[in-house]
């Protein structure tokens, strides 16, 4: 028995990914699954380039405006939910397409993330401080005995990776790697025959793209979403006080840089984003 397409739409920001999954879903069946970080975000239509109502009403869309501001999310968490609304779509009789420029999401689904328990932050702060106390060599040597293979392979002075390594096997009994291994075999492709779609603009045109788009959201009213959001006060480490114009727009209503700043530095972070995710995608699907 033939197994169900499932359809990858992959790109840069701005680069046509909304009106290429529209255009694939119409003639299809389709529904349009978000795997966009930014995306799964409420409250910030303009600045996440969200499908449009009318949009969303020609053709269902899921897992777009998800999550609250104040939340975390994490490629573990759109896992789950995508794993979700991918079955739910094939039940429904019609086509699964999953659109967006966020990499690791992409990589989830073709199991090359590790669904590793969230580590309790005691656990953390053990291993953080063992690392401080035994210093470099010992700490490597400790995980050695624990976790040979990441002892070897993390970069000699990778502190951060290190410890990360230590406390998965001092918690979950596993390493790493066989961490790794499991979520390999539940590769979406054991059920699906995945179909992917890049779309790389020329880098020029889209870095045009990127600054006039930028300038269409202002038009439309972004000063007063970043605005809104800056009310509620939230800690500025969190992902959605880093979509793309929110700190410089929020820099901007602090008084600290002009509008005009903080448009020209918007628009150079959106056109660092899109060279990232360029080269995300040129060495993952390549080209």
């Amino acid at each position: 028995m033939s197994k169900p397409p499932l359809y990858f739409i992959g790109g840069p920001t701005a680069s046509g990914k909304t009106a290429a999954a529209l255009a694939l879903a119409r003639p299809h069946s389709g529904v349009i699954i978000n795997a966009d970080a930014m995306q799964v975000y409420r409250g910030l239509p303009l600045l996440t380039a969200l499908p449009s109502p009318e949009e969303k009403a020609e053709i269902p869309h899921a897992l777009f405006e998800v999550f609250d501001a104040a939340e975390r999310s994490s490629a573990g968490r759109w896992l789950t939910l995508a794993r979700v609304a991918i079955e739910e779509t094939v039940q429904a009789g019609r086509t699964p397409i999953v659109v967006g420029g966020t990499g690791m999401y992409f990589g989830a689904l073709l199991g090359n993330l590790a669904e590793i328990p969230s580590i309790p932050d005691e656990v953390r702060a053990s291993a953080t401080a063992l690392y401080d106390e035994r210093g470099h060599e010992a700490f490597r040597a400790l995980l050695a005995q624990r976790d040979p293979e990441s002892a070897t392979r993390i970069e000699l002075n990778d502190r951060q990776r290190l410890i990360r390594a230590y406390e998965v096997v001092s918690y979950t009994g596993k390493t790493l790697g066989q961490w790794q291994a499991a979520s390999a075999a539940h590769s979406i492709e054991k059920d699906f025959t995945v179909h992917r779609q890049l779309l790389m603009p020329d880098r020029a045109e889209l870095y045009a793209r990127c600054d006039a788009r930028f300038l269409r959201m202002m038009e439309l009213g972004a000063l007063e979403e970043v605005r809104g959001l800056a009310a509620r006060h939230l800690d500025a480490d969190l992902p959605a006080m880093k979509i793309l114009g929110v700190p410089e727009l929020a820099a901007h209503l602090r008084g600290e840089i002009s509008l005009a700043e903080a448009i020209a530095k918007a628009q150079q972070s959106t056109r660092n984003y899109a060279k990232r995710q360029m080269t995300w995608f040129r060495n993952q699907w390549g080209e």
